[in-house]
C-alpha cells in the first residue's frame, strides 16, 4: 500500500513542499531515495526505535520512502515525524482519514519524544499558501508557527500524541496567537536606552542623524570613552518595526535556528555584534546548506563591528556588495540562494594601536607611520559606504557625576520617526528606496539641492580641510537628513556645516 504525507524543506528564507511517499510491498529491504543527506537517511533507526516504543511495529517488508520532487536535497533530521506516519498508514497499522490535509514535521527521539526544529515559520507560510488544513510539529515550536493565521498549528510532545490526533481518539486545541497584541506590546521595549549616557551630546546627535537617514556610521575614539554603549542603544531610537518587517526578521532567525525554544514573533530591531575573528562565510552567509550570515540576522536593524581595523581584511570586502544591494546572493553550483541584509552599519575603531592618538590628556606611544597604517586596514571602498565618520572623546568627570537626567530614547525616537515618514512620503513610487542613505547618485543631485551659500560653504570645505572627491554626494545626503530632522524643505548653510564635521577620516592629514 502506498501513503502519502507532506513535509518541508527550506531554501533561502523560504520553503517548498516536499511530499514523503511511502511503500510497503514485498520483500526485506529498507530504501531512502529522492536525494537524503545522511541526517535524513538515519531516520529509520530513529523512527523504528520510536514505533516499537509505543507499542507499533516496523515492517519487516520492502519499505521505499520516496521524498519529492527528487532533485531537491532534503536535510536534516525533521523528516522523521511524517516518515513515522507514512509507515503506519502504508503498513496498516493505522487509519488516518486525514492524513493528507496536514503539513507535518518534527524529529523524533528514540522513546518517540519529539525535538524542537529549524525554520518553522517559513514552513507554516508555504503551508497556509498551498491550502494545508493544519500543520502538526512539535509543541516547542508551535508558539512560532501560531504567527500564521488560518492554519491549524497543532503542537504534539510524542509520536502517539500525533498518531491518536489523526486517529481522531485525541482532540487537540490549535495553538493561537495574537500577534498583533504580541507585536505592540513588545515594540519600545529595549533592554538599553540613551537616558543611561552621561555625557556626549555631540555623538548622541550623530547617532540621532544617523537613525533617522539610515546612515552608516564609524565611530573614532579611545579605549573607554563610550563607542560600545552608544552603539548598544542605536536601535532604541530607530523607527519600530512594521508587522511586515517584524515577520520578514523573525523568518530569518527561524531558518537560522535563532529563535529559542517557545519563541515567538520578533518585534525589535536586532542588533548583531559579531567578534573580530569572524569568518567570511560566517559574516555574509553560506555553507553547503546556505545559511544566513550575521548581516542577514541584522536584517533590519544594526550591525556592529567592534574594533573595526582588527577584522581580517576579507572579512570586510565581502561586505561591500550587501551594503550597496541590500540583500546577499549565495551561489552553489545547482542553487542560488537571495539572503535579505538591509542593514545599517555601526563601526568602531581606536586612532591607533594604543588608543590614544589626538586623546585630550594622554600621550600617544605610536611611532611615526604608525597611525596611518593602522588606518589602511580599513580599505577606502568600505569607508566610501559610511557616511558618518564621528570623534568620540572621553566623557570628562563632571559629566559624569552630573544628576542630569538624559534625554530618553523614546524622546529621540519620536524626532527620528517624524524624519523618516517625510523620506516615505519624498520617496513613494520608487522600488526599494526608503530613506535618504539609499539615494542613488542621480537622485541625490535632485533632491538634495543647495543655493549660492551652501555651494560657497561646501567649496570651502572641501579645499580648506582637504575633504575627497567621496565625500561630496555623502555631505548632501547627510545634510538632508539635518534638514528633514529640523521639518525644513530646503538644505540650509547650517544643516551643510553640521553635516560636513562629521567627515573626519576624509581630511587630509588627519592621522598625521
Amino acid at each position: 500500500m502506498v501513503a502519502k504525507t507532506f513535509g518541508s524543506a527550506v531554501s533561502g528564507v523560504d520553503a517548498k513542499l516536499i511530499t514523503i511517499e511511502v511503500n510497503v510491498g514485498q520483500g526485506t529491504s529498507f530504501y531512502m531515495v529522492g536525494l537524503p543527506d545522511s541526517a535524513v537517511k538515519e531516520s529509520q533507526q530513529r523512527v523504528e526505535s520510536a514505533l516499537k516504543y509505543f507499542g507499533y511495529r516496523m515492517p519487516r517488508q520492502k519499505v521505499v520512502v520516496n521524498l519529492a520532487p527528487a532533485d531537491i536535497r532534503k536535510e536534516g533530521s525533521s523528516y522523521d515525524l511524517p516518515i513515522a506516519m507514512g509507515i503506519l498508514q502504508a503498513s496498516e497499522q493505522v487509519v488516518f482519514p486525514a492524513l493528507e490535509e496536514y503539513l507535518i514535521m518534527g524529529e523524533l527521539s528514540l522513546d518517540g519524544k519529539l525535538r524542537p526544529i529549524k525554520g518553522v515559520l517559513p514552513i507554516a507560510i508555504e503551508g497556509r499558501k498551498r491550502g494545508f488544513r493544519g500543520f502538526i510539529l512539535p509543541k516547542e515550536n508551535a508558539g512560532e508557527a501560531s504567527i500564521v493565521n488560518n492554519l491549524d498549528i497543532i503542537g504534539v510532545e510524542t509520536l502517539e500524541e500525533a498518531i491518536h490526533f489523526l486517529e481522531g481518539k485525541a482532540d487537540i486545541e490549535p495553538t493561537v496567537t495574537d500577534t498583533r497584541d504580541i507585536f505592540y506590546h513588545s515594540l519600545t521595549d529595549y533592554e538599553f536606552d540613551f537616558s543611561d549616557v552621561q555625557g556626549q551630546e555631540n555623538i548622541k546627535r550623530a547617532m540621532e542623524i544617523a537613525a533617522a537617514g539610515g546612515h552608516n556610521v564609524i565611530m573614532i575614539g579611545p579605549p573607554g570613552a563610550g563607542k560600545t554603549m552608544l552603539a548598544k542603544r542605536l536601535p532604541s531610537i530607530l523607527p519600530p518595526l512594521s508587522l511586515h518587517e517584524a515577520l520578514e526578521t523573525t523568518k530569518i532567525h527561524s531558518v537560522a535556528g535563532k529563535l529559542g525554544v517557545e519563541a515567538s514573533l520578533i518585534a525589535q530591531r536586532p542588533f548583531r555584534s559579531p567578534h573580530h575573528t569572524i569568518s567570511d562565510v560566517a559574516l555574509v552567509g553560506g555553507g553547503g546548506n546556505p545559511q544566513p550570515g550575521e548581516i542577514s540576522l541584522s536584517h533590519n536593524g544594526v550591525l556592529f563591528l567592534d574594533e573595526l581595523p582588527e577584522f581580517k581584511r576579507t572579512v570586510l570586502e565581502v561586505m561591500r556588495q550587501p551594503l550597496e544591494e541590500r540583500k546577499v546572493t549565495i551561489s552553489r553550483a545547482k542553487v542560488s540562494v537571495d539572503f535579505p541584509a538591509n542593514f545599517m552599519l555601526i563601526a568602531s575603531m581606536n586612532p591607533c594601536p594604543c588608543g590614544y592618538y589626538n586623546h585630550p590628556e594622554k600621550e600617544c606611544v605610536c611611532g611615526p607611520g604608525v597611525v596611518q597604517k593602522y588606518l589602511n586596514k580599513v580599505s577606502g571602498p568600505l569607508l566610501d559606504r559610511i557616511d558618518l565618520h564621528v570623534e568620540v572623546t572621553p566623557v570628562r568627570f563632571d559629566e559624569m557625576t552630573s544628576n542630569r537626567k538624559a534625554e530618553s530614547s523614546s524622546s529621540i525616537r519620536e524626532r527620528v520617526t517624524r524624519a523618516r515618514e517625510r523620506q516615505v512620503s519624498r520617496f513613494e513610487g520608487q522600488r526599494d528606496i526608503y530613506c535618504n542613505a539609499m539615494m542613488p547618485s542621480h537622485m541625490v543631485k535632485e533632491i538634495c539641492a543647495i543655493n549660492d551659500a551652501g555651494k560657497a560653504l561646501l567649496k570651502t570645505a572641501m579645499e580648506r580641510l582637504g575633504l575627497s572627491a567621496r565625500a561630496y554626494d555623502r555631505i548632501l545626503k547627510v545634510s538632508k537628513t539635518i534638514a528633514d530632522l529640523a521639518s525644513s524643505d530646503q538644505i540650509k548653510v547650517e544643516h551643510l556645516a553640521e553635516a560636513i564635521q562629521y567627515r573626519s577620516l576624509d581630511r587630509e592629514g588627519w592621522a598625521g
